[in-house]
């Protein structure tokens, strides 16, 4: 079953788990050592990662290494750009206000 990426990035322990990867390729046991968890449940988030195609897989001798595929978090990011133009245009409204108002105390 292929899942969505959102579903991924909605839990706060697979979050975490993409944070420890970004940077370092981790075992599993390497990975559940960072939660106060079991590694069975480290293993199922590690499996929905993977399933939403979020890590890459390595095997070096018995181990497998997991690290993140950092092209796969564009789709994230081109979601949230939608938002982020509408941010921006909320602030830049924001900044008008502010300078319109300031003004209007400096001329009192």
């Amino acid at each position: 079953m292929k899942r969505d990426i959102f579903q991924a990035i909605a839990d706060p322990t697979r979050r975490a788990i993409l944070v420890l990867v970004s940077a370092n390729a981790l075992t599993p046991n390497a990975i559940a050592e960072q939660f106060n968890t079991t590694r069975q449940a480290v293993s199922k988030h590690i499996k929905i990662l993977n399933e939403c195609e979020l890590l890459d897989e390595k095997k070096v001798g018995r181990e497998i290494y997991y690290q993140l595929k950092i092209e796969k978090m564009k789709e994230v990011d081109q979601w949230l750009e939608q938002f982020k133009k509408i941010w921006e245009s909320r602030f830049n409204q924001l900044d008008q206000v502010l300078i319109n108002l300031k003004s209007k105390k400096n001329e009192i």
